[in-house]
Formats: structure tokens, sequence, C-alpha cells
């Protein structure tokens, strides 16, 4: 496994930092991607490649359309236009839940953990093809007990890697906002997907579940899986992708590894242009200074 990881990384070296680079072998490929919001084009993405086996980042400045994309890729809403594929296969058109039952699934900025539900059976509707929720043989429990049994241990596994053993039988709504982002990524591994997207994984996370978040998604990475995350926190993007991808109202404006792109000219624009035509908060304002301190100190550093 190791051996591939070097291999997928490696692959990486020669590929353009241009917008839309051609990757040796993308898991997820798509060609003229847009979405318009009444006059507002949030999305205009002429290509894009997602190279697999590798932890890619998707940044931008707030706006510039990251989660729209990711929204668009996994099924969750429909473009204007456009197409894409994941492992070769057309994803237009197809249903968030046929997505997932392919591989690819998503974790959201705002968790979407069942409240009411304990963290156990949260995990157990994780696992798809699960024959107790089909009408004629839920009432034949020799049916399914089984697989459920089968279900119940994957996610046991689970909980126990991502610490949340102790919380099994706690109601899903009870746990902080660090717990429930586990609890979505690990929700998400009872598909023993291909692609996993996370959509600000660090979003509303303590700084004490932050290292174990980040040891996480690199353990993703680790087993042979690809990881594409939407993210803020330059530190998080510098320490644990292999890739970067850069949104600017809608497009992608460059991509490279995380040091190249943290000083390309066309970053620092992005961020810098992206209020150009609005007045600043005095919180918007102090999130761009820094936003932009941190990229002339990755600049500076190389």
């Amino acid at each position: 496994m190791a051996a591939e990881l070097s291999d997928a990384r490696a692959s990486l070296a020669g590929v353009s930092n241009e917008p839309g680079a051609a990757k040796p072998d993308a898991i997820v490929s798509g060609s003229n991607i847009t979405r318009t919001f009444g006059g507002l084009k949030a999305v205009d993405v002429d290509h894009i490649e997602i190279p697999r086996g590798v932890i890619t980042a998707l940044i931008g400045p707030n706006g510039a359309g990251k989660t729209t994309l990711f929204n668009l890729l996994t099924g969750f809403d429909e473009p204007d236009e456009g197409e894409w594929t994941f492992n070769g296969t057309p994803l237009a058109k197809v249903p968030a839940y046929k997505v997932a039952r392919l591989g690819m699934v998503r974790t959201f900025q705002l968790t979407k953990v069942l409240s009411k539900l304990t963290v156990i059976e949260n995990m157990r509707l994780g696992a798809t093809g699960q024959r107790g929720e089909k009408f004629f043989s839920a009432a034949f429990r020799s049916l399914w007990k089984s697989q459920e049994d089968a279900n119940t241990v994957r996610a046991d596994e689970l909980l126990q890697r991502f610490k949340l053993d102790a919380k099994r039988e706690d109601f899903a709504g009870s746990l902080s906002g660090g717990q429930r982002k586990l609890l979505e990524m690990a929700r998400a591994l009872m598909v023993d997907p291909e692609l996993i997207m996370l959509d600000e994984p660090m979003a509303g996370v303590n700084p004490a579940l932050k290292q174990s978040l980040l040891g996480h998604v690199k353990s993703l990475r680790d087993e042979g899986r690809t990881v594409l995350f939407v993210e803020h926190d330059m530190d998080m993007v510098r320490d644990i992708s292999d890739w970067v991808i850069v949104m600017a109202q809608g497009k992608i404006v460059a991509e490279g590894d995380p040091h190249s792109v943290m000083a390309d000219p066309r970053v620092i624009d992005a961020y810098l242009g992206a209020h150009h035509d609005a007045d600043l908060t005095e919180a918007e304002a102090l999130i761009e200074q820094e936003a932009l301190a941190e990229l002339a100190k990755e600049a500076e550093d190389d």
C-alpha cells in the first residue's frame, strides 16, 4: 500500500499547474460543468480531474463555488449543463444514493447525523443493500439478521477506530460538533468507498479534535482511498494535501502541489480580488487579511 501511495504521489510530479490539467490516473473527470442561480453563475468549470489514491484539497475564497461543485458531482444538485464520470461511469442525472453505491460518498459542512437515533443506529443506516429494508423480507427476521449482525460488527470496528465506541448507545444529537464530524466520516466508510469527499471537515471543530481528524483523513489515503476535501484552514491544506485545486468565482484558476499553489500569483489574486465589487464588513476584511498573510508567508518560506 505504501508503494502504491508513493507511485500515486510521484505520478503528479510532471502534471502541469494549469487549470484542468490532465492527470495520469483520474478517478473523477468532468467537463463544461455550469450551475447558475438567478443571474449568478456559481460554477463554471471547463475541465476538472481528481487524481486517484491521493488527498486533493479544493480551496478558494468564500463564494467561489466549492460546495456547489461538491453538490453537483455527488448528485445533490443538477447542473445547467456538463458531464462527469467516476471510474469511467457517467454520473450526469444519477441520483445521490446511486452515486454513493458506486463508491463515491461525501460528508457535509453542516453534519447530517440523525439526532434522535443512537450512534450505532446511525452507523447501521450507512450500510447499503440491507435486506431488512425491503418491504416483504422485513417481516422475516431470519432473512436479514445475519446481514445486520455483520453490519453491526463493521460499525463497531469503525466506532472504535474513530474513538466513538464509548458513545455507542448515546443519541447522536448529544454529540459535540467534532464528534458529529467523526460520526459522519465513520458512517461514510460503512459503504467501503473508493472516493470520500469531505466538505470543510475542520469547521466548528475544537483544537483538541483537529489533530485526531487530520490523522483520520491521512489514514483514509494510506488505506488506498482517494480523498477530496474543501477547507479554509491553510495549515491543514499544507499539512495533508498532495494536490490542490483553486476555485474563484466559479472557475478553476490554478492547481498544483501545496507549496507551488501557495506562491502562485493567480491564487493570491483570487483571494485579493474576491471582494473587489463589494464593500467588506469588518469581519470579512479581517478574514481576508489573515488569508492573504498566510499565503504571503507560504510564498516567503519557499
